[in-house]
């Protein structure tokens, strides 16, 4: 059973606080990286997730504005600190978070204990998912996630997942940084889905980063 106070015995941790939409919210964050680096192979499984990204802010700040539909479901994965998804249920959406890391599941627990506070009336459940063997009971409206077009190895996981993971008629919503990769998973995936993407810049202490927002969905074929 996870408790908050077993989390804070077991990690060294600071809180960075967000605004979304004049909500605020308080996220533990890893006080360092150097506890997950594998100092023999840095580049081995490096801790991404210990990141508060922008695109995680602008994927948080867009689904906060969504409608709310209490029977839509909504699949976060990687879903790393719990940011994005702890305020789109916050904001009254039902959210089911996701990571494999089991770090990171620590993490995102605590920040929804320390944001949620006994869920305050809200959906959200948090569970451990592997692309390449996703075990999930029934099928989600819309699959979200920020940052995870990291790497070329990951596009049929991610695939593999949508095609398991999400109801025919859903939706996919990403928020990537403008990278090789992203770019690469848009092309190769534009004939399959029908895409729209917008640019976003998310602004902070004088600068400027860009976030693509996509939102995705099966190519209806008559």
């Amino acid at each position: 059973m996870f408790s908050l106070e077993s989390f804070q015995r077991r990690y060294e941790t600071d809180t960075a606080d967000l605004v979304i939409r004049d909500r605020r919210f308080r996220f533990f964050v890893p006080r360092s990286l150097d506890t997950f680096v594998d100092q023999g192979d840095i580049f081995h499984e490096f801790p991404l997730w210990a990141k508060i990204w922008e695109a995680s802010m602008v994927l948080a700040d867009h689904l906060a504005a969504m409608p709310v539909d209490p029977e839509r479901r909504f699949l976060e994965i990687g879903c790393g600190v719990g940011v994005v998804g702890i305020v789109a249920a916050a904001f009254g959406h039902r959210v089911t978070m996701s990571e494999y890391n089991s770090n990171a599941l620590d993490f995102a627990r605590a920040n929804v204990h320390a944001n949620l506070s006994a869920n305050n009336g809200t959906s959200i459940e948090v569970m451990r998912l592997d692309w390449n063997q996703p075990k999930l009971a029934g099928r989600f409206d819309a699959i979200v996630g920020s940052e995870v077009i990291y790497k070329e190895t990951d596009f049929q996981s991610i695939l593999k997942l949508v095609e398991t993971c999400l109801n025919p008629s859903g939706e996919i919503i990403l928020a990537e940084g403008f990278r090789k990769t992203s770019m690469a998973f848009f092309s190769q995936v534009s004939e399959r889905f029908d895409i729209t993407a917008q640019r976003k810049t998310l602004r902070s202490k004088g600068e400027a980063f860009p976030v693509i927002l996509a939102k995705m969905r099966f190519k209806v074929h008559e």
